[in-house]
């Protein structure tokens, strides 16, 4: 199978179990895009080498918040705790932005297993919102 074939397949399945629980997006480059609550999020797959392919789920789950370091601190904090995506914060001109990527071997998964998995992600990803919108409402009141 070519690897444009193998990403093709991977990105449908992704689909299939996503449209489970959301309403998917397909972009012009394949890239599945949608919406968890109040976190964007987006899938893409990736053939790694013969026999690794990967599905990279991507969540975007705060943006300009307060540059504080307390905030940034706790959400470092938060990282450590995770067992499902890496955060990263990104320093702008207007604040902090948090990310969660989340990246692994999806090849021949099942929908239910895969649609768990993804549900997973996503769940920290907006359960990490509500708290950081809530301590960043009490760091600047």
């Amino acid at each position: 199978m070519t690897e444009a074939l193998t990403t093709a397949t991977l990105l449908t399945a992704a689909r299939e179990a996503l449209e489970m629980f959301h309403d998917v997006h397909v972009d012009d480059d394949g890239a599945l895009t949608f919406r968890h609550g109040e976190v964007p999020c987006a899938v893409q797959a990736m053939q790694l080498s013969e026999g690794l392919t990967v599905l990279s789920l991507t969540c975007v789950v705060a943006w300009d918040l307060p540059d504080d370091e307390k905030l940034a601190a706790s959400a470092a904090e938060r990282a450590g705790q995770g067992l499902f995506g890496t955060l990263g914060v990104i320093r702008t001109g207007t604040g902090m932005d948090v990310t969660l990527r989340y990246a692994f071997p999806a090849e021949g998964m099942g929908a239910a297993p895969l649609s768990t998995l993804l549900m997973l992600v996503v769940s920290t990803a907006s359960q990490l919102r509500t708290e950081l919108l809530d301590a960043a409402a009490q760091t600047n009141p």
